[in-house]
């Protein structure tokens, strides 16, 4: 995928990833940027194990490959940094 295609998808699986898990995370466009290219490395890696496509181009696959690896990053995010008990 171009760098292009990559920032794309990122953005709209981030957006979309945001949208899906509830919680309040820190940062704007650029931290969903990032949670959408990171989900469709995660994603893809996670397909590609499955013996299915990653993330493969500008298109709904991908999209949905990265959505997928998002909303798992973000569980993970949520179950490391989530709600502390403050004394």
């Amino acid at each position: 995928m171009s760098i292009l295609a990559w920032i794309i998808v990122g953005l709209i699986a981030g957006l979309i990833a945001r949208a899906l898990v509830p919680g309040n995370e820190p940062g704007g466009l650029l931290a969903d940027l990032l949670v959408g290219i990171l989900g469709a490395i995660v994603g893809g890696w996670i397909f590609s194990a499955l013996g299915f496509a990653g993330a493969t181009g500008l298109n709904l696959w991908s999209i949905l490959v990265a959505v997928i690896g998002a909303v798992i990053l973000l569980f993970i995010y949520h179950a490391v940094f989530g709600r502390r008990a403050t004394a």
